[in-house]
């Protein structure tokens, strides 16, 4: 395979816009593949995105399959941990390396998220390839501001995706299928910013007994108590990364999605993304209008 001169735009949020115009040897990330690692090829030239999910490194109790890709098929991969490459010396990479965090993945998720790409002939494919193309070209010759902007939908986007790709019976995630819970999760998210919010509450607007909701959500594998900190921990994240969120205190923040305590809400920030609310909005105010060149190192 070839190497040639790629662009890479660092943006805020933590993401990366890798795009080249020739195959490089590897992937982006931080090291080289294993001799175990699993291979991603293809044999047509043309363009193919990736996205490289960062901080998702855990134990793998067996090798991934080895994935054969086409022309416009979006493919996520493990950057602490990457594939093998074997593509045509003229096809064109968009690589899109963001934080397992900013996608909403546990750690546990992300290899269910890496085992099939989304193929450029389906549905959602078809609709977000081209998409996602485009951003990545627009991204990186626009000024600060409106980067900063394409940056933030793009993160949603990928965030999206990921859990398309999980799929809607994902452990942990109550089934949206169910009428009654369709509309419980509803509820819940429209009284997010409530202090008040409690199964009771929930279970008397719905005309049911507690001990009922209860075992709704056991039956999806998690319960109430734990989804609705998790829903309002990523309404937090998302304002976290907000551009004029920003500039809001923590406690502000978390006040603004039912949190009491800025100090409780720090812990269990922290036990969720593994970092604490101001590193998060650190990490993503830092970045920007920063465009640099570099040969097939991509590191």
């Amino acid at each position: 395979m070839t190497s040639d001169i790629n662009t890479v735009c660092r943006m805020p949020m933590g993401l990366d816009i890798v795009v080249t115009d020739t195959a490089p040897v590897r992937l982006p990330g931080g090291r080289w593949p294993r001799p175990q690692a699993h291979r991603l090829s293809a044999r047509a030239d043309g363009e193919y995105l990736f996205v490289g999910v960062r901080g998702g490194e855990s134990p793998v109790v067996e090798r991934a399959e080895d994935v054969r890709l086409a022309p416009g098929d979006i493919c996520f991969y493990d950057a602490d941990r990457p594939p093998s490459l074997d593509l045509p010396g003229h096809a064109r990479l968009k690589v899109f390396l963001v934080a397992r965090a900013a996608l909403g993945l546990e750690e546990r998720d992300v290899q269910r998220v890496l085992a099939t790409p989304v193929s450029r002939s389906s549905r959602l494919g078809g609709l977000l390839s081209p998409f996602l193309s485009e951003l990545a070209d627009t991204v990186t010759s626009s000024p600060p501001p409106v980067g900063e902007m394409l940056a933030w939908n793009a993160v949603n986007l990928l965030a999206t995706l990921a859990t398309q790709q999980l799929g809607e019976d994902s452990a942990g995630s109550p089934d949206a299928q169910s009428p009654l819970l369709s509309r419980i999760l509803g509820f819940i998210d429209r009284h997010l910013a409530d202090p008040g919010l409690s199964p009771e509450v929930i279970a008397s607007a719905h005309r049911i007994s507690v001990r009922y909701l209860h075992k709704l959500f056991q039956d999806e594998g998690t319960t109430v108590g734990r989804w609705i900190q998790r829903r309002r921990l990523e309404e937090c994240r998302r304002d976290l990364m907000h551009r004029i969120r920003r500039q809001q205190t923590i406690a502000a923040v978390a006040g603004r999605w039912g949190f009491l305590s800025a100090t409780h809400f720090s812990r269990v920030f922290r036990a969720a993304y593994g970092m604490s609310p101001s590193q998060w909005r650190d990490s993503a105010g830092r970045g920007g209008d920063v465009r640099t060149t570099f040969s097939n190192s991509l590191s």
